[in-house]
């Protein structure tokens, strides 16, 4: 997917239209705890206002929607994720007939898993992390004759540019926006955006520091894998880095920041007394860098992308200390 392939202003308006279909846009408001805690005019953007409760629904409804208008919608299609990509699958797959068999790796989040089985998947728990459920995945989908649904694709990315279109165009005077980075095409939808819309933001992206993947890859020029030890953020556990998504982010982002399960749980805390907002752990990493950079964005106006709120109760009960 290399930069000429990203959406263009009319592909993020058609797209806006297929998930429109849906949903309407999710609000994005100012928030003045968080803008006094930042020293910074602090916009939130609430993806975890969707559905499916993230803002991976809008890739999963444009990617179904081309592949109808090509009149090549498969009999089954077969994904892999740590939740939310497979709720989006799973959505846009029940809305258009078409079985759905999503493999995660063990240990994933029970609450994530109810959600994607209550949208008509059939789970299948494989490995220890995302690239080994996504190997598995792949192969099954060769096995099976099934279409494999990839977790970055340029379909995917023009749905999720909606919401970073959305958010730039409500926030013309966005000096830096955080973007945290699972798979990439969330970062890589806000660099669609921004090109689209011609908009100064300054776009910068974040990782966990348990999995720095994408950090790695990009400074050394190269797809690096790493380790993937992150407790809380499951949404940005990714092993290895797309090497499409890479392109583009080592030639768009401003910076990246890594940020520490400490930080995360902090943000997700300050998320929930500050807005009352519930924030899983890659929701609440944009705030985390954010706050990691108080002195560099002291009066900016800056957009954070709290991306998601699928976290399990027992886990946002041990990060509240209850």
């Amino acid at each position: 997917m290399p930069h000429s392939a990203l959406p263009s202003l009319a592909d993020i308006e058609a797209a806006s239209r297929v998930v429109y279909d849906q949903f309407q846009p999710t609000p994005q408001y100012h928030w003045q705890l968080l803008s006094e805690k930042l020293g910074a005019h602090c916009w939130l953007k609430h993806e975890n206002h969707t559905p499916v409760g993230a803002f991976k629904i809008r890739g999963g409804l444009t990617y179904f929607a081309q592949m109808a208008a090509r009149n090549t919608l498969p009999a089954e299609v077969i994904s892999a994720t740590r939740g939310n990509h497979g709720q989006s699958i799973a959505w846009a797959a029940r809305r258009h007939g078409v079985r759905c068999t999503i493999v995660v790796p063990h240990g994933n989040s029970i609450e994530k898993n109810a959600a994607m089985r209550a949208l008509g998947a059939t789970l299948i728990e494989h490995g220890d992390d995302f690239q080994a459920a996504r190997e598995h995945a792949i192969a099954l989908a060769e096995q099976r004759g099934a279409h494999m649904v990839p977790s970055f694709h340029a379909d995917l990315v023009s749905g999720v540019s909606t919401y970073w279109w959305e958010f730039l165009r409500a926030v013309p005077d966005m000096h830096t926006a955080y973007v945290p980075i699972g798979l990439g095409s969330g970062a890589c939808a806000a660099v669609a955006a921004k090109l689209a819309l011609q908009h100064p933001v300054r776009i910068v992206g974040v990782v966990s520091t348990g999995a720095t993947t994408y950090r790695d890859s990009i400074a050394a020029g190269e797809v690096v894998d790493a380790a993937v030890t992150t407790q809380i953020a499951d949404g940005m556990a990714v092993r290895r880095a797309d090497p499409q998504a890479l392109a583009i982010l080592r030639q768009h982002l401003d910076r990246v920041v890594a940020v520490s399960d400490d930080e995360i749980a902090n943000a997700m805390q300050l998320l929930f007394t500050s807005t009352h907002n519930v924030a899983e752990g890659a929701g609440a990493a944009a705030l985390a860098a954010a706050l990691q950079e108080q002195a560099a964005i002291a009066g900016q106006t800056v957009g954070l992308a709290m991306t998601g709120g699928n976290v399990d109760a027992k886990v946002f009960a041990q990060v509240l200390g209850l």
